[in-house]
């Protein structure tokens, strides 16, 4: 079933414009860390992130992704200092040099406070704030939209469904957000693949991504390059693109509105596609 598009609106992010709707549109992903799972260390100097940054929007990202610590399987936390070492030289230069929203990805409150007052632009939480730092009044406090993402260290076993678990985290994200100040207009939900699911649960949110969208929020999926692309194709993770290029295609079906993503051209084009073929199809 064809799902229906949500009607295309404009997200404020502290004075940068976020356009949604229409397109499945493209986050594209930076990391500053030296061993994230699939590109650590690629971008050792500001000059080269920049760089990099500036490729990813010349190849149609609407939003960069700024992240210092990794959050890959077995993840050492690095602490706040080495973190805002790592992320605050280069936020300050992209939004100087960028004209799309820069977000910094982080689930530690120093963090945050300090790349919003170097000029970040949006909120990207992995705890979906629900962690220990009241993320939601810091973003509030800086009119800063959200990105909440899903993970809970039991969901692989906690009785229940997979989707119905997930509302009920959501709807506390949802709560603690309207709790803090931020508006529904300010908060985009991620499902969260690969963070504390099963490969059969992955694949299962991925095929259910049209009953997410119906709970009302803009969706967007983080699955570029994943294991759950290796498990199914039994590859490394240097051989993923085809995979996630299917997974952006499935997710510009369901009218996802974001795909976060690595190689930022290729999934633009494939989004691009998708929508054509939606826009034809009679039903």
């Amino acid at each position: 079933m064809k799902r229906p598009r949500t009607l295309p609106r404009v997200i404020d992010c502290r004075g940068r414009k976020l356009a949604i709707g229409g397109e499945t549109a493209a986050m594209g992903i930076l990391n500053l860390t030296p061993d994230s799972f699939s590109d650590g260390g690629q971008y050792p100097t500001i000059e080269a992130a920049v760089a990099h940054a500036e490729q990813m929007v010349s190849e149609g990202a609407v939003l960069v992704d700024v992240g210092g610590q990794s959050t890959r399987p077995g993840y050492v936390e690095i602490g706040a200092e080495e973190e805002i070492r790592r992320v605050i030289p280069v936020i300050k230069a992209l939004v100087s040099r960028l004209v799309v929203p820069v977000s910094i990805d982080t689930y530690d409150p120093v963090v945050a406070r300090a790349a919003f007052k170097a000029g970040a632009h949006v909120l990207n939480d992995i705890l979906g704030l629900q962690g220990e730092g009241k993320l939601a009044e810091i973003a509030a406090a800086f009119s800063a939209p959200v990105i909440a993402m899903h993970q809970h260290p039991d969901f692989p076993k906690a009785p229940g469904g997979v989707l119905e678990k997930m509302k009920v985290f959501f709807d506390d994200t949802v709560s603690i957000a309207l709790d803090a100040g931020l508006g529904l207009d300010r908060i985009i939900l991620d499902p969260g693949i690969g963070f504390h699911k099963t490969h059969p649960q992955n694949l299962e949110i991925i095929a259910r991504l049209d009953e997410i969208r119906d709970w009302g929020l803009p969706v967007l999926l983080g699955a570029s390059r994943k294991s759950v692309i290796g498990s199914v194709l039994g590859l490394p993770v240097t051989e993923r693109l085809e995979g996630t290029l299917a997974l952006t295609a499935v997710a510009a079906w369901h009218g996802v509105e974001i795909v976060r993503v690595h190689d930022v051209a290729a999934n633009v084009r494939v989004a691009k596609m998708v929508a054509a073929v939606r826009a034809a199809s009679p039903t």
